[in-house]
């Protein structure tokens, strides 16, 4: 019972120590055997960067007056001579797509380096078969061999390549592990993919290029980083890693605040909610062992007599039964410790696929595990003091005959019990008032949980009062119970605190889960779907996306839409390629928001006019979206998307566009403005300029206020679409269904779209989804575990003590059932108990925690309405405190009766009959 958490500690101990990786071993899976890694910016201008390379920034700032267009790439010659002289360059370069798979499409990232340069060495770790030697063979990882279904061997081809490539190895990325990625040498994939995939009208390959750079000496030293930062580029440095400069020394530290670019470490908040955690975890192995320490010392009484007859004094008796708990707490760390760590040896592949990471080597730390190990001592020892205390009270006499004898209750403990419930009961509720937050919830809530505990014999005695309308079983259980609180109040507090954690978290989640379903924002009306291609090269696979749709669907009514196409019909709406363009909406200028407008945004108002600008018909956005906003369709689309008003539909039927946005919409009209190629104006700042481009007028009916088009802005019916001369190309269908879809049929056409090798969405409103019943159901057997366990100590050490009653039983000629419904009603009575105060206890945290959020919420939406982003009182939070009924049910007849039917199974209904002790 101690051993068990000892073994996940000290496992997980080890396990996180060994994922840390010491500042060598990390750089050199980023540089390989290389001094550093070099890589363009892209912003145009000098940079300064963290030592570690993982975070820049342009000199001076992003400054939206100062923002300049997107930088040509770099080429390796200039890159070459931005460092120092006599550098040795490797290039590395990335790219993503899609490669055709045993199953259909896998997403992958593209990589071409020359594996067998020696720079290279550590970056990859090959598991089988060789490295590539020339075009037309590629390494890929296990990863992107387990799930594409090929092998060492296979041929595979991404999607658009007009060849295949045979994989000759496999290997893995010992900073990612799970990552699917295809290696090929320099110039041989994404180069010829880029090629053929613009020439067959879609969109190409954009790499990512860095360098490996060998310069010798004393490696890549600071002073030559910020020498790079002056020529626009970043660089990930072994010698800086080794020996990181002083933060004096880090421009970008005197630009922005350090803090800014550093993981956020474990708060005060944070702390103090794991030593809470931690704290009730001790309390509550203390509370199961302490029982179990009970029945050792309860067998060992005459032997403890003995020792009082010849001389002992109670400091004897004492040391006796600490001794026992000491040696079984120091045996409980040195087995528990053992098995951790060999479970971690065992199992380090295992735990090193689940977190994605090689360890950098098995990295023990004595202190670290020797305090584990000391908490198991200190442990054992908390769980034999009150079994020692109460052993050396007993007189020689009761113990040498058997007997327990009469001990009053302690009048202070239900006092300071009674105070501990009080004091914790108002932090908690003052936390959830206040500005202290989550932290003083816990906090409070632990100590009234601990004044429960303390609590516990005074209310085991109340329980003691319903015996007189029980039958002989349940009462003679009931009152054995009530009789011997030493040994029943800790197992009852031991499930009431496992009760507790669970009834609060429970309570809790399903109060999170009702207020996520208030908020829930359908994207269609109830029982609609969509099926759309998520690419806009897959425009050829949309017909036979549109014929699966009908046959693996009950479908009842399909609305087909298509798209607008500016240059190649496989251009993706953004583009860099000169071939490809788009068609956007453009606002009226005196339609659009002023805050959005000025350079400046909000700054250049006044508060009070900031606030009157946000609740401004042009500054309030629509709450959906879509990926298309703009669609070719006939009159059927209004129709599947539950659009009835009689103007709307008649317009589009008449062969008139129809607008959902009145921004958009000046007089009937809209524009409807073409770009082709990429927009120039790509400032890295600031407000987004306005495009360049051709003007296409557009009459359009304007649908009433209220209409809701379901995250679209405009439908425009073909006829519209044949006078602005544009074309179009299919990206899937609307659709109502005859019922509902089942299981079965999504997997189907889910199938069918995997076969086609196509990445489309499938997308059938529902209403709210989200389901906390399996969280809920895996707390409720937690609880059920510790409580059947508890319960099943209290009742060994009762049936220890009971044995006299059970012969005395017997031979009055009670049936040999007697025996077993006994130790069944033993059991469940200190379930019921454990579980009755527990439910109660659990419902104060959870209380608080909710609480605390509906207070934080509040702030959140008086702040909003007080900078004008809402008006007072229009969006008032929802934060329900919901009890989980179910859950509770569970927990109070469920366990309770499980626990009593498992006891009475696993009991013997005979003993031997014997002659019962005198006295």
């Amino acid at each position: 019972m101690i051993a068990l958490p000892i073994v996940g500690v000290s496992a997980a101990d080890l396990t996180l120590r060994s994922a840390e990786l010491s500042p060598d071993q990390a750089v050199s899976r980023v540089v390989g055997a290389a001094d550093a890694r070099v890589s363009p910016s892209h912003v145009g201008k000098p940079v300064h960067q963290v030592p570690d390379g993982s975070h820049y920034a342009p000199v001076g700032g992003y400054d939206a007056a100062d923002a300049v267009s997107r930088p040509p790439e770099e080429t390796p010659e200039q890159v070459a001579a931005a460092l120092p002289p006599g550098s040795r360059l490797l290039k590395d370069s990335g790219g993503y797509g899609k490669v055709r798979t045993q199953h259909g499409l896998l997403d992958t990232d593209l990589r071409e380096i020359d594996l067998r340069d020696p720079l290279a060495k550590g970056l990859v770790t090959l598991d089988r078969g060789r490295l590539p030697e020339r075009a037309g063979e590629i390494v890929a990882t296990r990863a992107f061999l387990e799930n594409s279904g090929l092998y060492v061997g296979s041929s595979v081809t991404p999607r658009g390549a007009t060849s295949a490539y045979r994989i000759v190895g496999a290997y893995e990325l010992p900073n990612d592990l799970k990552k699917d990625q295809i290696t090929a040498p320099p110039g041989t994939l994404i180069a010829p993919l880029d090629t053929a995939l613009q020439a067959s009208g879609g969109t190409g390959v954009h790499p990512e290029d860095s360098y490996l750079v060998e310069v010798g000496g004393d490696g890549f030293t600071w002073n030559m980083v910020q020498a790079a930062n002056a020529k626009s580029l970043v660089v990930v440095s072994r010698a800086v890693a080794n020996d990181p400069p002083a933060d004096a020394d880090v421009p970008l530290y005197r630009q922005e605040p350090k803090a800014q670019f550093e993981r956020s470490a474990a708060g005060a908040t944070e702390t103090a909610v794991l030593a809470t955690v931690v704290g009730l975890a001790m309390l509550e192995i203390c509370l199961l062992a302490g029982p179990a320490f009970a029945v050792g010392a309860r067998r060992s009484r005459r032997q403890l007599g003995l020792v009082g007859a010849n001389g002992g004094d109670r400091r004897h008796i004492r040391s006796i039964v600490l001794s026992g708990g000491l040696v079984i707490g120091a045996a409980a760390a040195v087995c528990g410790t053992a098995i951790g760590i060999a479970l971690t040896v065992a199992l380090q592949p295992v735990l090193e696929e689940q977190l994605g990471t090689r360890f950098g080597g098995l990295d023990f730390r004595p202190l670290e595990l020797a305090g584990i190990a000391l908490l198991a001592v200190v442990t054992g020892l908390l769980s034999a003091i009150v079994p020692a205390v109460t052993a050396s009270r007993q007189t020689v006499l009761a113990s040498l005959t058997g007997r327990r004898g009469v001990r009053r209750s302690s009048r202070v403990l239900p006092v300071a019990g009674l105070a501990a419930v009080a004091v914790g009961a108002g932090i908690a509720l003052y936390g959830s008032v206040s500005d202290m937050g989550a932290a003083v919830v816990a906090g409070g809530s632990a100590l009234a949980e601990l004044g429960i505990v303390a609590l516990t014999p005074v209310l085991v005695g109340l329980f003691g009062r319903l015996g007189r309308w029980l039958p002989l079983s349940p009462r003679l259980a009931l009152r054995d119970a009530v009789r011997n609180r030493g040994r029943t109040a800790p197992a009852v507090a031991a499930v009431l605190a496992a009760v507790a954690g669970t009834v609060a978290v429970a309570t809790y989640q399903h109060s999170s889960d009702m207020q996520s379903r208030h908020e829930y924002v359908a994207d269609l009306p109830h029982g609609t779907g969509r099926l759309l291609a998520s690419e806009n090269g897959a425009y050829k696979e949309v017909p036979a996306l549109r014929e699966s749709l009908v046959k693996q669907l009950p479908v009842a009514r399909r609305a087909d839409v298509d798209r607008l196409v500016v240059g190649k019909p496989g251009c993706e709406t953004f583009s860099r390629d000169a071939a490809c363009g788009r068609a956007e909406i453009i606002t009226p200028k005196d339609q659009r928001c002023p805050l959005h407008e000025s350079p400046e945004g909000s700054e250049a108002f006044s508060e009070r006019e900031v606030r009157a600008l946000r609740q401004d018909w042009r500054c309030k956005g629509a709450m959906r979206g879509t990926q298309y906003a703009t669609v070719v369709a006939d009159e059927k689309l209004l129709n599947v998307l539950a659009i009835t008003d009689p103007g709307t539909v008649s317009a589009l039927k008449q062969g008139r566009a129809v607008a959902f946005d009145k921004r958009q919409v000046k007089d009937g009209r809209l524009t409807l403005r073409i770009i082709s190629g990429p927009d120039g104006d790509d400032a890295l700042t600031g407000p987004a300029a306005e495009p360049v481009g051709v003007d296409k007028i557009i009459p359009v009916h304007l649908a009433p206020e209220g209409t809701e088009g379901w995250g679209l802005e405009l439908v425009l019916p073909p006829a519209a679409v044949g006078a602005t001369g544009l074309t179009t190309a299919p990206i899937g269908s609307y659709f109502t269904l005859d019922g509902a879809a089942s299981s079965e049929q999504r997997q189907r056409i889910a199938g069918d779209i995997d076969r086609m090798g196509v990445e489309a969405s499938l997308h059938i409103e529902a209403g709210y989804q989200g389901d906390d019943s399996l969280a809920l159901l895996a707390l409720t057997v937690f609880a059920g575990l510790v409580t059947i366990g508890a319960a099943g100590i209290a009742t060994g050490l009762s049936q220890a003590d009971a044995e006299a009653d059970l012969k005395t039983l017997a031979a009055v000629g009670a049936p040999p059932r007697v025996r077993r419904t006994l130790s069944g009603f033993q059991c469940g009575v200190v379930a019921l108990m454990g579980v009755v105060l527990g439910s109660a206890a659990g419902i104060l945290p959870a209380i608080g925690l909710r609480l605390t959020q509906r207070r934080e919420l509040e702030a959140l939406a008086q702040r909003a309405a007080d900078d004008g982003y809402s008006l007072a009182g229009e969006s008032a939070p929802f934060v329900p405190i919901a009890v989980p009924w179910e859950t509770l049910a569970q927990l109070l007849v469920v366990v309770p009766v499980g626990a009593a039917l498992l006891a009475a199974l696993v009991t013997r209904s005979s003993g031997a009959l014997a002659r019962r002790a005198a006295g």
